[in-house]
């Protein structure tokens, strides 16, 4: 399955400037359909909602460190649920601790991407998720 930058994804992180950040890099590769959340529990609600009215999300692009629900618990969540388990997600983190991505792989993550990264990054990183 490739990326389709039409797709409906949702940006989870508790700091608007790296929320603006990413959705600027997204719209640059073309994305238009972007949502977001500060913490994985209105993250949680939104990927629910859009679910039950036929619109789901295709693509979670999600910090690992915020309060409330961290991006880890919010991925085990969401792989959790059989609804979302084959879900792409894409953990956003400063973390780049082997043990950390070793944790995030367990858990079910897509890839993984370090802080701070570029639109060239970005693209490889979704690339590896989507295919071409």
């Amino acid at each position: 399955m490739a990326f389709d930058p039409t797709q409906k994804i949702l940006i989870v992180d508790d700091m608007s400037t790296m929320r603006k950040i990413i959705k600027n890099m997204l719209r640059k590769m073309g994305c238009n359909n972007i949502h977001e959340a500060n913490d994985g529990i209105p993250a949680w609600e939104l990927l629910v909602q859009a679910h039950e009215a036929k619109d789901p999300f295709q693509f979670i692009m999600s910090d690992w460190n915020m309060p409330g629900m961290t991006g880890l618990d919010f991925l085990i969540k969401v792989r959790a649920d059989e609804r979302f388990k084959a879900l792409p997600f894409l953990m956003v983190t400063a973390e780049g601790e082997q043990t950390n991505v070793i944790t995030a792989v367990k858990a079910g993550v897509s890839n993984f991407v370090v802080k701070p990264f570029n639109i060239i990054t970005l693209q490889e990183k979704i690339i590896k998720i989507f295919g071409k």
